[in-house]
Parts: C-alpha cells; sequence; structure tokens
C-alpha cells in the first residue's frame, strides 16, 4: 500500500506532455488524478470538481494564466487550505509565484527521482521549491 493512497490532485494545464508526465508520476504513487485542461473556459470548469489534496497549475495557459487562475481557486471554498503548486518551465517566475501566494513550485522537467519526497513535503503542509 502507497503512503499516497487516497490522494487525489488535480492538474490544471494546456500542454498534453506535460499532463501525461505528471499524471505518470502521481499514478506511480498511487495518487488519484483529474485533469482540468487549460483553456479560455477554465473557470466554469473549476466549481465542478471535487476538492483535491494538492494542485498542480501551469503557469502559462492560453485564456487564463496560472495567476488568474489561483485568484478563481482562492475565492472557491471548495480549495481553502489546499496547497497549489506552480508548474512551469519558466523557472524565472518562482519569486513571483512566491509573491503570488503559491504554496510551491516545480520547475518542469519535474525531477523523477526527488517527486515522491516533494508531494509528501507538500501534503505535509511543508512549501517546497524547486528548479531542474
Amino acid at each position: 500500500m502507497s503512503e499516497f493512497e487516497g490522494v487525489h490532485a488535480l492538474i490544471i494545464e494546456d500542454d498534453q506532455v506535460s499532463i501525461d508526465v505528471l499524471q505518470n508520476l502521481l499514478n506511480q504513487l498511487s495518487v488519484r488524478t483529474t485533469v482540468l485542461v487549460g483553456n479560455h473556459q477554465i473557470a466554469d470548469h473549476i466549481s465542478a470538481i471535487a476538492r483535491p489534496d494538492v494542485i498542480f497549475l501551469d503557469l502559462e495557459m492560453p485564456g487564463y494564466n496560472g495567476y488568474e487562475v489561483l485568484e478563481l481557486l482562492r475565492t472557491d471554498a471548495e480549495f481553502d487550505g489546499v496547497p497549489i503548486v506552480a508548474y512551469t518551465t519558466h523557472i524565472s517566475h518562482m519569486n513571483h509565484a512566491r509573491a503570488a501566494g503559491f504554496h510551491s513550485f516545480l520547475g518542469k522537467p519535474v525531477q523523477r527521482y526527488s517527486f515522491a519526497d516533494n508531494l509528501y513535503r507538500i501534503l505535509n503542509g511543508e512549501s517546497v521549491w524547486e528548479a531542474p
């Protein structure tokens, strides 16, 4: 039995390769995933998502960027207290993501060898700021 069994992660991302990589890593840890493809209609779909234990949010998507989606999530009580992880290829966004109030930051490509440890730390309230 995995220490992550029963954990639910929400991935908000527009790039299918990035979705596949993250979903594969999470599935290997027995984490249940829901994917919300980032696009112009994202605001209409957020309220239909069941409360996750962690959210991985891309910062650059068409329509709404990750900072705008962060604000949408903050206004929905369903997501109160859920750690929101900035997930992007642009490590130059790290300081801006911290200032915007993201819980953690994982740069793409995600480091396979440290992913489980980072997820464990995030789920236990510790912020993780890691660039590849």
